[in-house]
Protein backbone atom coordinates (compact mmCIF):
# COMPACT_ATOMS: atom_id res chain seq x y z
CA UNK A 1 0.00 0.00 0.00
CA UNK A 2 2.78 2.42 0.94
CA UNK A 3 4.58 1.67 -2.32
CA UNK A 4 1.41 2.33 -4.32
CA UNK A 5 0.91 5.69 -2.56
CA UNK A 6 4.53 6.66 -3.16
CA UNK A 7 4.25 5.70 -6.82
CA UNK A 8 1.03 7.68 -7.24
CA UNK A 9 2.66 10.69 -5.59
CA UNK A 10 5.67 10.48 -7.90
CA UNK A 11 3.46 10.23 -10.97
CA UNK A 12 1.37 13.19 -9.83
CA UNK A 13 4.47 15.29 -9.15
CA UNK A 14 6.09 14.32 -12.43
CA UNK A 15 2.97 15.30 -14.32
CA UNK A 16 2.79 18.70 -12.65
CA UNK A 17 5.79 20.04 -14.51
CA UNK A 18 7.61 19.27 -17.72
CA UNK A 19 11.07 20.10 -16.42
CA UNK A 20 13.24 19.19 -13.46
CA UNK A 21 14.07 22.71 -12.22
CA UNK A 22 10.43 23.82 -11.78
CA UNK A 23 10.23 24.03 -7.96
CA UNK A 24 13.53 25.92 -7.79
CA UNK A 25 12.52 28.20 -10.65
CA UNK A 26 9.27 29.05 -8.87
CA UNK A 27 11.21 29.72 -5.68
CA UNK A 28 13.59 31.97 -7.65
CA UNK A 29 10.60 33.90 -8.99
CA UNK A 30 9.36 34.43 -5.41
CA UNK A 31 12.80 35.60 -4.28
CA UNK A 32 13.02 38.02 -7.23
CA UNK A 33 9.60 39.48 -6.40
CA UNK A 34 10.75 40.02 -2.81
CA UNK A 35 13.67 42.12 -4.15
CA UNK A 36 11.38 44.70 -5.79
CA UNK A 37 12.44 48.14 -4.56
CA UNK A 38 16.13 47.29 -4.07
CA UNK A 39 18.49 49.67 -5.87
CA UNK A 40 20.18 49.03 -9.21
CA UNK A 41 23.94 48.80 -8.72
CA UNK A 42 26.25 47.80 -11.57
CA UNK A 43 27.90 44.51 -10.56
CA UNK A 44 25.52 44.16 -7.60
CA UNK A 45 24.38 40.72 -6.54
CA UNK A 46 23.00 41.11 -3.00
CA UNK A 47 20.05 42.91 -1.44
CA UNK A 48 22.42 44.75 0.91
CA UNK A 49 24.31 46.34 -1.98
CA UNK A 50 21.75 46.22 -4.78
CA UNK A 51 21.53 44.39 -8.09
CA UNK A 52 22.27 44.61 -11.74
CA UNK A 53 20.07 42.47 -14.00
CA UNK A 54 22.18 39.31 -14.02
CA UNK A 55 23.02 39.74 -10.34
CA UNK A 56 19.32 39.58 -9.53
CA UNK A 57 19.01 36.29 -11.46
CA UNK A 58 22.18 34.97 -9.79
CA UNK A 59 20.95 35.86 -6.30
CA UNK A 60 17.37 34.69 -6.82
CA UNK A 61 18.34 31.28 -8.17
CA UNK A 62 21.11 30.90 -5.59
CA UNK A 63 18.64 31.54 -2.74
CA UNK A 64 16.36 28.96 -4.34
CA UNK A 65 19.17 26.40 -4.14
CA UNK A 66 20.14 26.43 -7.79
CA UNK A 67 23.54 27.98 -8.53
CA UNK A 68 23.66 29.64 -11.94
CA UNK A 69 26.25 31.70 -13.83
CA UNK A 70 26.77 35.30 -12.70
CA UNK A 71 26.71 37.09 -16.05
CA UNK A 72 23.96 37.64 -18.61
CA UNK A 73 26.09 35.88 -21.23
CA UNK A 74 26.67 32.91 -18.94
CA UNK A 75 22.98 32.71 -18.10
CA UNK A 76 22.10 32.81 -21.79
CA UNK A 77 24.63 30.07 -22.58
CA UNK A 78 23.43 27.75 -19.80
CA UNK A 79 19.71 28.01 -20.53
CA UNK A 80 17.62 26.69 -23.38
CA UNK A 81 14.96 28.48 -25.43
CA UNK A 82 11.31 27.69 -24.68
CA UNK A 83 8.10 28.70 -26.42
CA UNK A 84 5.85 28.82 -23.36
CA UNK A 85 6.64 31.10 -20.41
CA UNK A 86 6.55 29.65 -16.90
CA UNK A 87 7.33 31.23 -13.55
CA UNK A 88 11.09 31.41 -13.11
CA UNK A 89 11.94 31.49 -16.80
CA UNK A 90 14.50 34.01 -17.96
CA UNK A 91 13.40 36.77 -20.31
CA UNK A 92 16.20 38.27 -22.38
CA UNK A 93 16.08 41.63 -24.11
CA UNK A 94 18.24 43.37 -26.72
CA UNK A 95 19.22 46.83 -25.52
CA UNK A 96 21.54 49.55 -26.74
CA UNK A 97 22.29 47.59 -29.90
CA UNK A 98 23.53 44.57 -27.93
CA UNK A 99 21.92 41.16 -28.30
CA UNK A 100 20.42 39.64 -25.13
CA UNK A 101 22.13 42.25 -22.97
CA UNK A 102 19.37 42.49 -20.35
CA UNK A 103 17.69 39.70 -18.37
CA UNK A 104 14.79 39.39 -15.97
CA UNK A 105 12.80 36.61 -14.29
CA UNK A 106 9.28 35.86 -15.44
CA UNK A 107 6.93 35.82 -12.42
CA UNK A 108 3.60 35.02 -14.08
CA UNK A 109 0.61 37.01 -15.31
CA UNK A 110 2.69 38.51 -18.12
CA UNK A 111 5.11 40.16 -15.67
CA UNK A 112 8.83 39.92 -15.10
CA UNK A 113 11.12 41.27 -12.37
CA UNK A 114 14.35 42.98 -13.34
CA UNK A 115 16.96 45.50 -12.26
CA UNK A 116 16.55 48.09 -15.04
CA UNK A 117 19.43 50.60 -14.97
CA UNK A 118 21.41 53.13 -12.94
CA UNK A 119 19.32 55.36 -10.72
CA UNK A 120 16.37 52.95 -10.79
CA UNK A 121 15.18 50.14 -8.56
CA UNK A 122 14.30 46.49 -9.07
CA UNK A 123 10.74 46.42 -10.38
CA UNK A 124 8.13 44.43 -12.25
CA UNK A 125 7.14 45.24 -15.81
CA UNK A 126 4.84 43.68 -18.38
CA UNK A 127 6.55 41.66 -21.09
CA UNK A 128 3.78 42.87 -23.40
CA UNK A 129 4.40 46.58 -22.85
CA UNK A 130 5.41 48.28 -26.11
CA UNK A 131 9.03 48.85 -25.09
CA UNK A 132 9.75 45.37 -23.73
CA UNK A 133 7.80 43.58 -26.49
CA UNK A 134 9.88 45.44 -29.10
CA UNK A 135 13.16 44.44 -27.41
CA UNK A 136 12.32 40.86 -26.39
CA UNK A 137 15.14 38.55 -27.53
CA UNK A 138 13.66 35.35 -26.14
CA UNK A 139 12.51 33.28 -23.20
CA UNK A 140 14.86 30.65 -21.82
CA UNK A 141 14.94 28.11 -19.02
CA UNK A 142 17.53 26.53 -16.76
CA UNK A 143 17.03 22.76 -16.60
CA UNK A 144 18.71 22.14 -13.25
CA UNK A 145 21.74 23.18 -11.22
CA UNK A 146 24.10 20.75 -12.95
CA UNK A 147 23.08 21.87 -16.44
CA UNK A 148 23.27 25.49 -15.36
CA UNK A 149 26.95 25.30 -14.41
CA UNK A 150 28.25 22.50 -16.60
CA UNK A 151 30.44 23.69 -19.46
CA UNK A 152 29.01 22.94 -22.90
CA UNK A 153 29.92 19.48 -24.15
CA UNK A 154 31.78 19.14 -27.40
CA UNK A 155 30.36 16.61 -29.83
CA UNK A 156 32.92 14.73 -31.88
Amino acid sequence: MLAACACALLVACAGSSDWRGAPKAEAAARVAKAMVGKPYVYGGKTPEVGFDCSGLVYYSYGRAGMPVPRTTGGQLARSRPVSNRERGDLVFFDQNGRRASHVGIYVGDGQFVHAPSSGKRVRTDLVSSPYWRRHLAGVRRFEDAVAALEPPRLVH
